[in-house]
């Protein structure tokens, strides 16, 4: 995967503003809010490798079943992680971070992310071991909001800590979130970030990270949620992108692509299986 600089450097004279307006907040992650805004930057810190798939096959006898499932791809954490590796902003300490539901801030921020609710559901299993699940791991997940934006990080938001959050998978392998479908900003096709600890007690530092991966989604359903009010340029921004000039999608999006259902009036449902080896 390629990481290139898509345009932070805009956004760097603001950064003794923001630091002061979020500093109360901050004061208790015992960092300092990055310089940066929440488009058209996101991969340009970390580097990526791919590794190779790994495809198990299981059948049953009478009704026959093929399952299979590969290594998801490394992927860059991107400049806005809130993990401990950026301007020591760590949310991961914070009392609250383990939770389903990341619609709303937390630990003492207020704001709510508005937008077209969506479910995700992610499955971990085993690459190592025909498919099976793997429970008791933890998964951090975050993303930008409607209008492109991260907390924690982007210019408006810095002060809060919304969208990101920590969940344990069940004996099925699965967690599921609670949150908005992410906006589009310059420069990226939509997509939302998540590492992977070996438990949630371990999920305090992106030291001890297992793996790191983004979730891609489909662009006929990015159309149609975009074409709904509050989400600003994303439409214009999709329209500028594919996944062939993504910085990170570009060499293969299969296994990242989210299963996406539902409607802009009812919400979505997004379904992902995410291997690794176990």
């Amino acid at each position: 995967m390629h990481d290139h600089d898509l345009g932070l450097s805009h956004d760097l004279h603001i950064a003794a503003l923001r630091r002061r307006r979020a500093l109360q907040w901050l004061a208790a992650l015992g960092g300092s809010a990055l310089a940066g805004c929440g488009g058209g930057g996101d991969d340009t810190s970390s580097t990526s490798s791919t590794d190779a798939s790994t495809t198990t096959t299981t059948s049953t006898t009478g009704t026959t079943s093929t399952s299979s499932c590969a290594v998801v791809p490394e992927e860059t954490a991107g400049p806005y992680p809130g993990d401990g590796s950026n301007n020591n902003i760590n949310a991961l300490v914070l009392s609250g971070i383990v939770r389903s539901d990341i619609r709303e801030s937390f630990a003492g921020a207020t704001g709510v992310a508005a937008g077209v609710p969506l479910t995700l559901q992610l499955r971990l299993v085993n690459t190592n071991g025909s498919c099976a699940a793997l429970s008791g791991y933890a998964i951090y997940l975050w993303h930008c909001d409607r209008e492109g934006r991260y907390s924690l990080y982007s210019s408006g938001v810095t002060g809060e800590n919304y969208l990101r959050g920590v969940q344990s998978t069940d004996a099925a392998g699965q967690v599921v979130f609670s949150t908005i479908f992410p906006g589009c900003y310059d420069g990226r096709m939509p997509h939302m970030h998540f590492e992977i600890y070996r438990s949630a007690n371990s999920a305090t530092s992106f030291s001890n990270k297992l793996r790191t991966s983004q979730i891609a989604f489909p662009t006929d359903a990015c159309s149609t949620v975009y074409a709904s009010s509050g989400y600003g340029n994303s439409a214009a921004n999709l329209a500028r992108m594919s996944f062939a000039s993504d910085n990170v999608f570009s060499d293969g999006v299969s296994l990242q692509t989210a299963t996406v259902t539902g409607s802009v009036a009812a919400g979505y449902v997004a379904e992902l299986q995410v291997g690794m080896a176990g």
